[in-house]
């Protein structure tokens, strides 16, 4: 039996997701990992500046079988009028991946929300649930705790 592989996040994209939360611009950015299998490193796949999130859900790998992880720096207004720019971890995990690939992907999940200290991680099943008013449900839960 195949013991359970966790992969490391590389180091140039931890840096990157450090300076990427304490980012000074106001608009919607996003960062798209994915796994390197063969070196067993999350890695960086595509940055994205001032992307909707019908946008980035373009971007996302439709049919591939395989998870990418998005780090979304979302503009998101209150009921209240405020504005707050939540960092949101947003992974797929698609139908029709190979349950090895789906444990080494579940594992390194887990160690990148760590490693980048992310607390709003929200899974879709399809990519095509990606929309504003999925987000907008989404954070409404962490209302309270949004400054």
């Amino acid at each position: 039996s195949e013991s359970l592989v966790v992969c490391d996040v590389a180091e140039d994209l931890v840096e990157k997701l450090r300076k990427f939360r304490f980012r000074k611009e106001t608009n919607n950015a996003a960062i798209i990992m994915k796994i390197d299998k063969d070196k067993q490193l999350v890695v960086l796949d595509e940055e994205h500046e001032g992307i909707s999130p019908d946008e980035l859900k373009d971007e996302l790998p439709e049919r591939q079988p395989r998870y990418p992880f998005i780090v979304y720096s979302y503009k998101y207004q209150h009921d209240d009028g405020r504005v707050s720019y939540p960092l949101c971890f947003i992974f797929s995990s698609p139908v029709g991946c190979k349950p090895e690939q789906q444990m080494m992907y579940a594992g390194s999940k887990n160690k990148l929300v760590q490693t980048a200290e992310l607390t709003k991680v929200f899974e879709i099943r399809n990519t095509e649930d990606l929309t504003e008013e999925w987000l907008h449900e989404k954070l409404g839960y962490f209302h309270v705790n949004l400054c």
